[in-house]
């Protein structure tokens, strides 16, 4: 065996992470994304606690970064947890049970996926309406999501 097959052999036998096995795939990307999308509404919805908090946080990686530019946030995950405790304590929270998010468009890339989205409202009949339109960049390490970047 050659040197270099000898070596990379080794790399992926002692870091499994380097494996594609370890990398989310387009579905696993959008189904994270989606359970994310999903847990934070349940976060905003009027009458969230602390344990829904905490039950999005704990689906996300662990050392997850939170970026928006605009407003100025820049969290790991101990500090967005506590920037989502402070608005629960406030009362920013406060939207209905017929909240719900859809992805409309998503572009995957290696370890990342660009994702329009939108919070909407569905209608006794089930249809439902589409709000603002977002974007966001997430990013996923070991199938989990790593990196949220706002940009709207």
């Amino acid at each position: 065996m050659k040197k270099a097959t000898l070596i990379a052999l080794f790399l992926f036998i002692s870091f499994p992470s380097l494996t594609t096995e370890a990398l989310c795939n387009n579905t696993c990307m959008q189904t994270q994304t989606q359970n994310y999308l999903d847990s934070l509404v349940t976060v905003f919805i009027k009458g969230s606690t602390v344990k829904d908090i905490d039950a999005l946080l704990s689906q996300l990686h662990d050392n997850v970064k939170y970026e928006h530019e605009e407003y100025d946030a820049d969290f790991d995950k101990t500090k967005w947890r506590k920037a989502f405790i402070k608005q629960l304590e406030l009362g920013s929270f406060d939207d209905t049970p017929n909240t719900q998010a859809k992805i409309l468009n998503i572009i995957y890339g290696k370890r990342h996926a660009a994702v329009e989205y939108s919070y909407g409202k569905t209608d006794q009949a089930g249809n439902w309406t589409k709000g603002h339109v977002k974007f966001a960049l997430f990013e996923f390490t070991d199938k989990k999501v790593s990196l949220v970047r706002e940009y709207w």
